[in-house]
């Protein structure tokens, strides 16, 4: 059985280069000022220095930002103990705004002019990431498969501890009683619909653009007053009491946001509330990050509060807005662990250059919510405003 990842490209570090050409020089140079600032030396002893396999790392990285960082460490030019740290380091002085601009105005213009989060292009998300392999999620993941940030904050001490304290928030923000009828957008592989259903009697319609996500979320709520669907919540019908969407509005697109929001407001009851649970950017950013792009999250973007509170005005009240993004950073420490420790049974089906990818993606998005340059938000949002106040929960 083929390995997934693409073989074509080499993880063996390559032996170093030394080149007299000056735009190596000059990338060179430019890039040794750059780590200087961020505290990281270049084949230094600090977990947080990169090792230099290959000296055309420079230039690749000046040219294309961090769609060439991100190649080169899959090709095995760089290497990294404390990736996360280093990347916090290097979001500290900037570093991704000053290198690499010209490699993003193809994907801004994208952004701004093409929806590709419609239509089919909803569904390439389900098969380019959330399709590649349950086995892979189920050894990252806790028990109950959530893929998105737990709640430390509780006192948690487990990763299976902390997700269900983040489910329970949910319900508890919500006020589930016993019969209510609750629609999950991007209900992922199950877990949330099913401990809602288990643990607050509620009815659960769960969506997802996934099929291997559908799949299992069908079988593990099999007995429980919980329906699966594949399908866009564009086409979803249907009145509900509750509406939840925890980690799916980073895949909606901002010139979709209105529409969700609409959709969202045309399924609620007007006593109904909404909570949305969403990574976010401090900075209205319609572009998207080009490695991220190509190798993980294909067609996604994350919102900004401009971009958000935008969306609902005129259709809901903001309730609540809760921001635990901190939290992320030990929940991917966690899933890192967890994807460290199955390796060696996972190597089997995954290339190397699959590991050194994913890696890098669960250790940067870890630096990125060190540097609190990426959020997490909890928003409850209501039809009219609730009755009396809402009275927020933590």
């Amino acid at each position: 059985m083929a390995k997934h990842g693409l073989a074509s490209i080499t993880t063996t570090p390559q032996t170093p280069r030394s080149t007299n050409d000056g735009l190596h020089k000059l990338a060179r140079s430019y890039a040794l000022k750059l780590l200087a600032a961020a505290g990281i030396t270049v084949n230094g002893t600090q977990p947080w220095d990169i090792q230099v396999h290959d000296e055309r790392l420079y230039l690749r990285c000046l040219l294309h930002g961090s769609l060439g960082l991100g190649e080169a460490y899959m090709d095995g030019w760089w290497d990294c103990e404390a990736i996360d740290e280093c990347i916090r380091r290097l979001l500290s002085v900037q570093a991704p705004q000053t290198i690499g601009w010209l490699a993003r105005i193809p994907l801004w213009f994208d952004s701004r002019f093409i929806n590709r989060q419609r239509g089919k292009g909803a569904f390439v998300i389900g098969e380019h990431h959330y399709d590649i392999g349950n086995d892979l999620y189920e050894a990252m993941l806790d028990r109950r498969m959530i893929y998105s940030c737990a709640y430390w904050d509780s006192g948690a001490r487990t990763l299976d501890e902390a997700q269900e304290a983040k489910l329970d928030l949910i319900a508890r923000k919500l006020d589930l009683q016993p019969g209510l009828r609750v629609l999950d957008i991007g209900c992922g592989w199950g877990g949330t619909a099913q401990y809602l259903a288990e643990r607050y009697g509620v009815h659960v319609v769960g969506i997802t653009v996934s099929k291997e996500q559908a799949a299992l979320a069908s079988e593990r709520c099999r007995g429980l007053p919980v329906e699966i669907r594949l399908e866009d919540y564009r086409q979803t019908r249907g009145t509900f009491d509750r509406i939840i969407s925890v980690g799916m509005f980073e895949h909606v697109g901002y010139r979709n946001y209105r529409t969700f929001m609409q959709v969202a407001r045309r399924c609620l009851a007007d006593d109904g509330l909404l909570l949305l649970h969403t990574i976010g950017t401090n900075v209205a950013y319609q572009g998207r990050d080009a490695w991220i792009e190509r190798y993980i999250f294909p067609n996604s973007m994350l919102p900004s509060p401009r971009l958000l509170t935008a969306a609902f005005e005129g259709l809901f009240v903001l309730e609540d807005w809760h921001n635990f993004g901190i939290n992320y950073v030990t929940t991917l420490k966690a899933w890192h662990a967890n994807f460290e420790r199955a390796w060696p049974q996972l190597s089997a089906r995954y290339n190397e250059r699959f590991y050194r990818m994913w890696r890098l993606y669960l250790l940067m998005s870890a630096g990125s919510f060190m540097a609190r340059a990426s959020q997490l938000w909890q928003l409850v949002l209501s039809p009219r405003g609730v009755a009396g106040g809402y009275r927020s929960v933590r």
